[in-house]
């Protein structure tokens, strides 16, 4: 009786101050895949499957081809089909990887139109695929529960065009020991070699860093390796799963004579002096390509000045000349496939205040063979004395040029402006840049436990919302860095679907190498899924990705304003420290996030199972004019008749059959190696 008396009249002061009873708040955290930071090998070995090599699907019967004949080769645009089984979040991260194959590769992919031959994806029981084209119509690759991470879907989708694991090429023990007392038993054959009748390296040198190599761990009877790689710098490199490394991109190109790629159009870095086919267009004053300015930049951003003889930039200065002064420089032409381009570039302010940077494109149409420019965005202020990463979207459709205007200012100047490693890719730009100055320092600095979080970003849809970074990871896993989306209250949050339904955050950690298609960035792609519920202390549901006014804390800014934050969603397996200190992830002391949150309710409809058919032309229309016309008229229309009543029929058994197909694979079967 006395508890119940306690906790009435807890329940009456909750009620009269208005404290909330939500077992949401600003400082929950859910792991997208439980704590658990598992492989592909180790994802299919819990959920029972024993496939070849730990992920690849060869049914019983079926022989272990050569992938280097032509027959098992795709075209190289690819038809797919995604499976409405697929997580939302995965479809997401699918057609992500199908960009940066389009933007690194001649590969690309379009949504299955009848083709006798396309890739299934659906929602398996693991991540699998088979190897190459095998030339049996619906090919299934599985991208299952947790499977929806860049690095995994590009390495199903490399096995399915035909790679197979690095450490299997026949070359593997002259770089790697297999520790094979370590391995698990049965799980040997894992580990076996092919010669260079079943898998070619196709001239490559064996690669470390494949997204292909299985890590040092794989399919170990406890936490010794089961690989060790003689050149011990590696043994922590082995079995990434962010990206493609250059050597997977430099096979896969072999293997399909790829000699240009789908979406990249240009990267420039000013090292030789053609700078990248430029041109300097009309005006009083000039571009100057350059290593160093006395008053800033000291030196370019591809090489921060660290290697002799190299690293220049373009430099346009404003401490001589009159106001209104303006130097032009233009690109080379380009040929559009898209309407909508991404230009990406590195600019220093070392001018006057008012000194600005206008990006224009040169049109050339029929009616303006000369070029029409149109403005695109000005850039004037900002952060002085900096390299300073921007983006700016084009929608060209037509043969054009893009132009750097650069146009003196009446405040006094010392300086000018600059630019450096320019990328342009007909791909989307990422919503926001978060930058983290001096990062090594807050490296060296920060405690395992400790939260920063970024500024808050609005889209523009209105949904406001920030990501948490543990620095040095969670206090009982301080060796990985750790990221979180939390949702904020914003302006328009009372104009708002709630709970947020179906957006996709990439959280995107920039590789900053200046050639956009050798980075190897390290992303997370989560949904806000408006169906997640958790259930609080008096039992009531409350949706996760509800307002954070009703689910999440009241926190104070650095400007001291005030705001709320809701629960945040990530995972606290973003990055090793090893792999963070690797690649260019740290350049100048920083690291740059790109971010972007966007609708992708859309994904929600299923791809349409109809199938291209050729259309019947009137036959008719081939008859002469003749006495004698009507009669075959009549007949050719029964036969185009027929041949239609012929095509719905067998898309109706076509149907019965998929549906029988998808029955199947409720229970799916134990896939094996033979």
């Amino acid at each position: 009786m006395a508890s119940l008396h306690t906790f009435l009249i807890l329940l009456l002061c909750t009620a009269v101050l208005g404290l909330p009873t939500s077992s949401l708040s600003g400082k929950t955290e859910i792991d997208v895949d439980n704590g658990k930071d598992q492989d592909i090998f180790e994802i299919n070995e819990e959920a029972g499957l024993h496939l070849v090599e730990g992920d690849i699907l060869i049914e019983k019967g079926e022989s272990r081809n050569t992938i280097l004949g032509e027959q098992y080769r795709w075209p190289t645009t690819v038809p797919y089909f995604l499976d409405n089984s697929l997580e939302i979040n995965a479809k997401g991260v699918i057609l992500k990887a199908f960009e940066q194959y389009r933007l690194k590769t001649c590969i690309d992919f379009k949504p299955w139109g009848g083709e006798p031959n396309y890739i299934f994806v659906f929602k398996g029981s693991g991540c699998y695929s088979k190897v190459g084209n095998r030339q049996m119509g619906k090919q299934e690759l599985s991208i299952g529960a947790n499977c929806d991470r860049l690095g995994t879907v590009e390495h199903e989708f490399l096995h399915a065009l035909g790679l197979w694991h690095e450490q299997s090429r026949t070359d593997r023990d002259d770089y790697v020991t297999i520790v094979r007392d370590q391995i698990q038993e049965g799980k040997e054959h894992n580990f076996n070699l092919y010669d260079e009748t079943v898998s070619s390296s196709l001239g490559v040198p064996y690669d470390y860093a494949s997204v292909m190599h299985y890590s040092k761990t794989s399919f170990s009877k406890g936490q010794e390796p089961t690989i060790v790689t003689k050149i011990p710098e590696f043994l922590d490199v082995i079995g990434q799963r962010m990206e493609f490394s250059d050597s997977d991109l430099l096979k896969l190109n072999r293997l399909y004579n790829c000699t240009t790629t789908s979406t990249f159009l240009d990267s420039c870095h000013f090292e030789e002096p053609n700078i990248c086919g430029m041109i300097q267009g009309d005006g009083n004053a000039k571009w100057a390509r350059v290593q160093t300015v006395e008053s800033g930049p000291k030196t370019d951003y591809t090489t921060l000045g660290q290697c002799q003889g190299v690293g220049f930039f373009m430099h346009f200065s404003t401490a001589t000349g009159t106001q209104g002064n303006k130097a032009y420089l233009e690109s080379r032409l380009f040929y559009p496939k898209r309407r909508s381009q991404c230009l990406q570039f590195y600019h220093y302010s070392s001018g006057g205040a008012d000194d600005q940077l206008n990006i224009w494109v040169r049109e050339y149409t029929a009616e303006n063979p000369k070029g029409d420019l149109r403005l695109i965005k000005k850039i004037s202020g900002g952060l002085k004395d900096s390299w300073e990463l921007y983006h700016v979207t084009l929608d060209v459709s037509d043969k054009f040029r893009m132009v750097f205007e650069g146009v003196k200012g009446r405040d006094a100047s010392k300086g000018g402006l600059s630019l450096d490693d320019i990328n342009l890719s007909e791909t989307q730009c990422p919503q926001f840049t978060w930058r983290i100055r001096d990062f090594t320092t807050l490296l060296a600095t920060t405690n395992a436990g400790a939260k920063t979080y970024s500024p808050r970003f609005l889209t523009s849809d209105g949904y406001s919302f920030q990501i948490g970074l543990y620095i040095n990871g969670l206090t009982n896993s301080p060796d990985k860095m750790a990221i979180y989306l939390h949702l904020t209250s914003g302006p328009y949050d009372d104009n708002l679907q709630w709970p947020c339904p179906w957006r996709q955050a990439s959280m995107e950690l920039m590789d900053q190498n200046p050639d956009i298609q050798h980075r190897m960035n390290n992303m997370k792609m989560i949904t806000t899924d408006p169906t997640k519920t958790s259930t609080d202390s008096m039992g009531n549901v409350e949706y996760y990705w509800d307002d954070p006014r009703k689910v999440g804390s009241r926190v104070t800014d650095t400007d001291g304003s005030s705001f709320y934050r809701g629960p945040g969603y990530g995972t606290s397996n973003y990055i090793t420290l090893d792999r963070l200190k690797s690649r260019s992830f740290i350049k100048g002391d920083d690291v740059i996030f790109l971010l972007s949150l966007e609708d992708v309710t859309g994904l929600l409809e299923p791809q349409s199972r109809e199938f291209w058919r050729p259309e019947f032309r009137d036959q008719r229309l081939q008859v002469e004019d003749s006495n004698g016309s009507s009669t075959t008229t009549v007949a050719v229309s029964i036969f185009v008749g027929a041949a239609m009543f012929l095509g719905l029929v067998a898309s109706v058994l076509f149907y019965v059959q998929r549906r029988r197909g998808q029955m199947e694979r409720e229970i799916e079967p134990e896939r094996t190696d033979g």
